[in-house]
C-alpha cells in the first residue's frame, strides 16, 4: 500500500487526489508544523532527510517533490490514464505545464503570501510581485480558453499539479479577476475523486 506523508498546510492534496483518480489504496500519515517556527517536525526527516511534504513511500521507493510524485504514479500505475501519449504535441504541453506549476507559476504567489506578513517593509517589492502575478495568471487564464483543462478537455496530471497554484490565485484575486481559472477551480473541486480525497484526509 502506498504511504502519503502529509504536512499540514502543505501541498499534499494533489497527491491524495491523484491516488483517488487512479483508484489506488493508500494511507495518509499526518505531521503537524511547529506553531512558532512553522517548520516540519523532525519525524518527517526519517522518511526523507529534507523533511518536506508531500513524500510517498511505494514499497522500497521513496519519492519527494510533487511533480516527481505525479510523474512516478502516473507512469507506474496510470495504465495510460491522466497523461497524453508520449511523442505527441499534447504530451509536450503536458510536461511543460506539469513543471511550470512549481518552476515558475508558484514563485510570485508564494512571494505574495510571504511578503504579506511583512507589512510596509515589503512595499518596494509589491509592484514587481503584482506584475509577475498578472503575467503568469493571465497566461494560465488564456491557456484555458476553449477547453476545460490545461491540455485539452481531459484531466491530466498537469491539472492536478497546477491546481494548488490556481486555487491560491483565485483566493488572492477573487472570482472575477480570471474567470477561466475560477471555472477550473469549481470544476476540479466538484470531481468525485477530489471530494473523496477531502473526505478521507480533510481539507
Amino acid at each position: 500500500m502506498i504511504e502519503v506523508h502529509h504536512l499540514n498546510e502543505s501541498r499534499s492534496r494533489r497527491i491524495t487526489w491523484l491516488l483517488e483518480e487512479l483508484g489506488l489504496d493508500y494511507t495518509v500519515h499526518v505531521y503537524k508544523r511547529d506553531p512558532k517556527t512553522r517548520l516540519a517536525p523532525p519525524e518527517l526527516e526519517k522518511i526523507h532527510p529534507l523533511g518536506k511534504a508531500p513524500v510517498i513511500r511505494d514499497g522500497d521507493e521513496v519519492v519527494f517533490e510533487s511533480g516527481a510524485i505525479i510523474e512516478y504514479l502516473i507512469r507506474k500505475h496510470g495504465n495510460g490514464r491522466l497523461a497524453p501519449a508520449q511523442d505527441t504535441h499534447a504530451f509536450n504541453q503536458y510536461l511543460q505545464f506539469l513543471h511550470y506549476a512549481e518552476g515558475s507559476a508558484m514563485l510570485p504567489l508564494m512571494l505574495k503570501l510571504y511578503t504579506g506578513r511583512l507589512g510596509e517593509g515589503a512595499a518596494p517589492l509589491q509592484p514587481r510581485i503584482e506584475s509577475e502575478m498578472k503575467r503568469h495568471l493571465g497566461f494560465l487564464d488564456k491557456s484555458l480558453e476553449g477547453h476545460d483543462y490545461f491540455v485539452g478537455n481531459e484531466l491530466t496530471g498537469a491539472d492536478i499539479q497546477l491546481s494548488f497554484a490556481v486555487q491560491m490565485a483565485v483566493k488572492f484575486c477573487g472570482d472575477d479577476a480570471y474567470p477561466n481559472l475560477t471555472a477550473f477551480v469549481k470544476r476540479i473541486e466538484a470531481l468525485p475523486a477530489y471530494r473523496r480525497a477531502i473526505e478521507k484526509s480533510g481539507e
